[in-house]
């Protein structure tokens, strides 16, 4: 058995998108699933509100693993099983993917010869274990190597970086099995009018108006309000039961609070993961979103009704900035269809090394 208190583990850490993470090759760690998540929780410093003691940055955004290889699919060339850690909880989940942390997964497997660099740029079929499905990512690599200095700007990140390109062929169902979990366009949760679609990640989707909310609340304001906090995971909990779920549904589904943009989007959204608001909003959880909402007769359908009917990106308002996703819906098919969905992100090395963890 190895020691890794005494020898450390080799990981890498990216930002991905607006997360960070530590990545891994499946050798990097134990081979037994409880004691893999034993090793992680103690090199991030879980359980512990500040994560002092470890790599964690003291928010679920910044306790993220990704642990990447090789594929044995034909249809993949990389696997990725993402892990959200808990903060102060020692809890490890896969019940969900993470869509910034992605972002990161075709560089690192470049960066560790997972996967040979093209000379001008990379596209890697991901398949995301946790969902069973395939994700492209596609990333400069001038001259066979991985470049992150770039002149692309997204909400939530400080400063440009290089673009990598997301796109998903086909994100239905990651933990329920069905883009329309319940069966129905629109479902009613304690006389709230909801939406529960899942298109990469399960959502469930109401006006923040239903909760009393103008949608445009700062993310400090949400955090703050504990009535709110509970009534929100109450109230998801009642949606995970309704998309079977079951009464322990961990992480999911994400709450998404839906209003009119304010500020030159087409939408604008209040998120929580899966009680705390998200500073931002997740990538698959946005691309639930415009998915569920271009269905004729769910919820935030009406907020639509002024958006372009020949273009696919929707500019997604949350509280620090934008989302720009690529979502294309069939509603007309029975059952509705996905056609395309996809957005661009970026990532950045921050260190490879080794990491010791808390003994």
């Amino acid at each position: 058995m190895t020691d890794y208190d005494s020898t450390g583990v080799r990981c890498m850490m990216l930002r991905g998108g607006t997360s960070r993470g530590l990545y891994f090759e499946p050798s990097d760690l134990p081979a037994d699933p409880a004691e893999r998540d034993d090793l992680l929780l103690r090199l991030m410093g879980t359980p512990d509100p500040r994560q002092i003691d470890g790599l964690g940055g003291a928010t679920s955004l910044t306790s993220k693993v990704a642990v990447v290889s090789r594929s044995t699919d034909p249809s993949a060339d990389i696997d990725y099983l993402f892990l959200q850690l808990g903060v102060d909880e020692p809890t490890v989940s896969t019940q969900q993917n993470c869509g910034n942390i992605l972002a990161g997964v075709g560089p690192f497997a470049v960066e560790r010869g997972l996967f040979p660099a093209g000379e001008t740029e990379t596209s890697v079929r991901i398949k995301m274990i946790n969902s069973d499905s395939v994700a492209v990512a596609t990333f400069p690599t001038p001259g066979g190597h991985v470049e992150y200095r770039g002149d692309v700007v997204i909400s939530g990140v400080p400063r440009s970086a290089a673009g990598v390109i997301l796109a998903f062929a086909d994100t239905e169902g990651s933990a329920t099995g069905s883009l329309l979990p319940t069966g129905q366009v629109r479902d009613k949760i304690d006389d709230i009018e909801v939406t529960c679609v899942d298109n990469g990640m399960p959502v469930v989707l109401a006006l923040a108006e239903s909760f009393g909310l103008t949608g445009y609340e700062s993310h400090a304001l949400l955090a703050a309000d504990q009535p709110l906090l509970g009534r929100i995971d109450e109230f998801r909990r009642k949606a995970a039961q309704l998309m079977g779920l079951g009464d322990d549904p961990g992480s999911v589904p994400k709450t998404v609070l839906l209003a009119p943009p304010r500020d030159g989007g087409r939408l604008s959204t209040r998120s929580f993961i899966p009680v705390q608001p998200h500073t931002s909003i997740g990538v698959l959880a946005a691309i639930s979103v415009v998915t569920g909402m271009l269905l004729p007769g769910a919820v935030g359908h009406e907020l639509t009704r002024d958006w372009p009917a020949d273009r696919s990106q929707v500019d997604v308002e949350h509280p620090t900035g934008h989302l720009l996703v690529d979502v294309i819906v069939d509603g007309d098919a029975d059952p509705p269809r996905v056609v395309r969905s996809g957005v661009v992100r970026t990532a950045r090395k921050l260190f490879d090394g080794i990491a010791f963890p808390r003994a």
